[in-house]
């Protein structure tokens, strides 16, 4: 083979692989774009730790209800408010002991993952402590995961608005059915949007007590009848964000953010009781 043959081989062969490189470089770009850029890369103290809300986002994600649909069809319908709740637009849900001196508030999306690791991990210790009167929770739950362009769909909202169903019945059975639906074996990856189907949000609510076979609850939740109030819901989650809640999950023990440095989540039972220890001695 001829010196000038072998060069040119060489040159191709540096050609291939640098366009292979520029390649690659170019979907990795993308990735990175829609996991941080378009994506809900949702960096947040959770009780002390940076909640990552998404990753890995997969852009044109199908949704079986629309965001936009779904908006339209609950600003039609009439508002109401489910019992158990408080204010003008029943968008104060405090749950707990009333002469419980301390209140936990919780931020939380029913797409999020990180919430439903953190439920999973510490959820119960969370109850326990409602139960024992160490603090009340009052729950301000968001939708922004339905808002966001590379997976959009109404899950969020749609999950909340029978969040609102179960509350209607009692206290126990809203917190009962979240648990339900963050569990892992139930909770799906937020990209396939399965809470904004009716008919799947009611065949969890069987392993509620209270929600199982229950007519009224069913009929609430293929009606919407708490779509609007879902809406309503989002507003007050979304005001949140002036007092530096920018995702979720997010905690506020006696109107103050907490913080555990630089944990990350899932906080153990053991880290959770810790932070809110030490802030309900200062």
């Amino acid at each position: 083979m001829s010196k000038r043959n072998n060069q040119q081989n060489k040159q191709a062969a540096r050609e291939r692989l640098r366009a292979e490189r520029e390649k690659q470089a170019k979907k990795e770009k993308t990735r990175r774009q829609l996991v941080v850029g378009g994506s809900i890369v949702a960096v947040l103290a959770v009780a002390g730790g940076i909640g990552v809300a998404i990753a890995n986002m997969n852009e044109g994600a199908e949704t079986k209800v629309s965001n936009k649909e779904w908006k339209s069809e609950a600003k039609k319908k009439a508002f109401a408010k489910p019992a158990n709740t408080a204010g003008d637009k029943g968008t104060d849900v405090v749950i707990g002991k009333k002469d419980a001196k301390n209140t936990l508030t919780v931020y939380e999306d029913m797409r999020c993952p990180v919430c439903s690791t953190f439920e999973q991990s510490t959820g119960e210790t969370l109850l326990k402590d409602i139960e024992d009167g160490k603090y009340k929770a009052q729950f301000k739950m968001g939708t922004f995961l339905d808002d966001v362009p590379q997976i959009s769909g109404s899950g969020s909202k749609n999950a909340l608005s029978a969040l609102g169903a179960a509350l209607n019945v009692s206290p126990d059975a809203f917190l009962e059915y979240k648990k339900v639906l963050f569990d892992a074996k139930n909770h799906p990856d937020e990209r396939e949007d399965e809470y904004s189907d009716d008919k799947r949000l009611v065949e969890l609510a069987q392993d509620v007590k209270s929600l199982k076979d229950n007519k009224n609850f069913e009929k609430a939740v293929k009606d919407g009848t708490y779509d609007k109030w879902a809406l309503e819901m989002s507003k007050v989650f979304d005001k949140a964000k002036d007092e530096g809640i920018t995702g979720t999950p997010a905690f506020q023990l006696n109107g103050k953010k907490l913080t555990v440095g630089k944990d990350n989540p899932p906080m153990s039972p053991e880290e959770f009781t810790a932070v809110v220890d030490e802030n309900l001695k200062k």
